[in-house]
C-alpha cells in the first residue's frame, strides 16, 4: 500500500530534511517500486505532470505514459545492469504534458530492490548559455561583416549608381528603364547595407533606469498600427518588476523585432501574441572584460500561437541570413541577439506548434539606485 503523502517523510528527521531537499529541486524527480507504482514524487514532478502528489502515489507510471514511451525501456535497462542510466534526447508527449525533449537520468534505490529513481531534466543551464555564446558570436560575425560590406561595397554602388544616371540622360526611352532598373537595385543594395551597418557599432551602450512596460506599450502600439493589424495582443505584466538596466532606444528595436516575427508567424485569422513580464531569480554572468557577476531576474516574454520553429532552424536562428520567411532577409534576430548580448542579457526560445516563446532576461537596476514604484504607478502599469 502507498504511503499518505502527509505522512511519506514522517519516519525520521532525516526522511524529513531529504524530502525538503528534493521538494526544492527545480527538477522533477518521481520513484517508481519494481512494478513501476509510484512511490514518491516531489513537487516539481506534480507540476510537470500536472497532478497532484496524492492523485499520483500509488499509481502505476502506465496511467501517466503511453506503454511504449522510452521511459519503460530506460527503466527495464537500470534494473537489468544494476547500474545509473541517463539517456539524453528522450521524447516524451501525453494529453497532460507537451511534447519535450529531455534527459532523463535512473539510478537504481538500493534499499528497495526493483525501486528506480528518476530525474527529468529540461535543456541544461550549461546548453542554453552555449546557444548564448553561439547568438552571440553570430552577431560579432555579422559585426565584421558589416564593416567590411560599408567599406567594400558603397562606396561603389554609388559610382554605379552616378553613371547610371548620366547614361539616363541622353538615353532612349528602353534604355532608360534598364537605366532605371540599375538605380533602383543599387538603392535596395545600399538599403540592406545600411541595416548591416548597425551590427558594426561596437561602442558600449549607454544605459540607465528603463520601465520595461513602456517599452513594450510603444511596441506594441507601433504593431498595432503597422504590421500587426488584427492580430489580438495580450499582456500578463508583473506591475512590480524593478527598472531595466538598458538603453530604451534600443530595447524598443530589440522587442520591436521579436514582435515582428512573432506577428508574421501567427495565421491570419485568429492570431494572438502574449506580452509578459515576471521576476525570476535566473543565472548568474560573468561580465565581459571584468570577474563581476550580474543577475538577470528580469524576464520578458513574447509569445505566438504560430506554427512554430523547424527544429533543425533553431540552433541557427539567430545567425544572419537565416530565416523561415519567404523573401526575408535574416537580419532581424540577428539584431536583436546583438541588441540583448549588449545588454549582458540572454535569450531563450520555445518553440512548438501554436506556441513558440521568446524569453529575454535583462539585468535590473541595483536596488540602492532603483527608484522606488510607487502605487499609482504600479497601477497605472497593470494591463488593461
Amino acid at each position: 500500500m502507498a504511503p499518505e503523502a502527509g505522512n511519506r517523510s514522517r519516519a525520521s528527521p532525516g526522511a524529513d530534511i531529504g524530502a525538503a531537499v528534493l521538494d526544492a529541486l527545480v527538477a522533477p524527480v518521481i520513484v517508481v517500486d519494481g512494478q513501476n507504482e509510484v512511490r514518491y514524487v516531489n513537487a516539481a514532478g506534480e507540476q510537470f505532470f500536472g497532478v497532484s502528489q496524492a492523485a499520483l502515489l500509488g499509481h502505476s507510471l502506465a496511467g501517466l505514459l503511453p506503454s511504449d514511451s522510452p521511459v519503460f525501456a530506460l527503466l527495464t535497462a537500470v534494473r537489468g545492469s544494476g547500474h545509473p542510466v541517463t539517456e539524453y534526447d528522450v521524447r516524451i508527449e501525453t494529453p497532460r504534458i507537451a511534447a519535450l525533449t529531455l534527459t532523463i537520468e535512473a539510478a537504481p534505490v538500493v534499499e528497495l530492490p526493483g525501486a528506480v529513481v528518476l530525474s527529468l531534466q529540461r535543456e541544461s543551464i550549461a546548453l542554453k548559455l552555449d546557444h548564448q555564446l553561439t547568438h552571440r558570436n553570430a552577431a560579432r560575425s555579422v559585426t565584421a561583416m558589416a564593416a567590411m560590406l560599408a567599406h567594400e561595397v558603397k562606396n561603389p554602388l554609388s559610382g554605379i549608381r552616378g553613371a547610371a544616371q548620366l547614361i539616363e540622360q541622353e538615353a532612349d526611352p528602353g534604355t532608360r528603364q534598364l537605366t532605371t532598373l540599375i538605380c533602383e537595385e543599387t538603392d535596395r543594395i545600399v538599403a540592406l547595407v545600411n541595416r548591416m551597418e548597425m551590427f558594426s557599432d561596437d561602442r558600449p551602450i549607454e544605459r540607465r533606469p528603463v520601465n520595461i512596460h513602456e517599452v513594450l506599450d510603444r511596441v506594441r502600439a507601433l504593431a498595432e498600427a503597422g504590421f500587426a493589424r488584427g492580430v489580438v495582443f495580450k499582456v500578463n505584466y508583473d506591475p512590480s518588476l524593478p527598472p531595466v538596466l538598458g538603453n530604451r532606444d534600443l530595447l524598443i528595436q530589440a522587442f520591436l523585432n521579436l514582435v515582428k516575427n512573432a506577428a508574421d508567424a501567427v495565421p491570419e485569422d485568429g492570431g494572438e501574441i502574449l506580452l509578459e513580464t515576471r521576476y525570476q531569480q535566473g543565472i548568474r554572468l560573468k561580465v565581459p572584460g571584468g570577474g563581476t557577476r550580474i543577475d538577470l531576474p528580469l524576464v520578458v516574454s513574447v509569445q505566438d500561437n504560430g506554427s512554430g520553429i523547424p527544429e533543425e532552424l533553431r540552433r541557427h536562428l539567430f545567425d544572419a541570413f537565416v530565416t523561415t520567411k519567404s523573401g526575408g532577409r535574416g537580419l532581424g534576430l540577428a539584431l536583436v541577439a546583438k541588441i540583448i548580448g549588449g545588454h549582458g542579457g540572454v535569450i531563450d526560445l520555445d518553440s512548438r506548434p501554436r506556441r513558440t516563446v521568446f524569453r529575454v532576461a535583462l539585468p535590473m537596476v541595483p536596488r540602492a539606485t532603483a527608484p522606488r514604484t510607487t502605487p499609482a504607478a504600479a497601477k497605472a502599469l497593470e494591463s488593461p
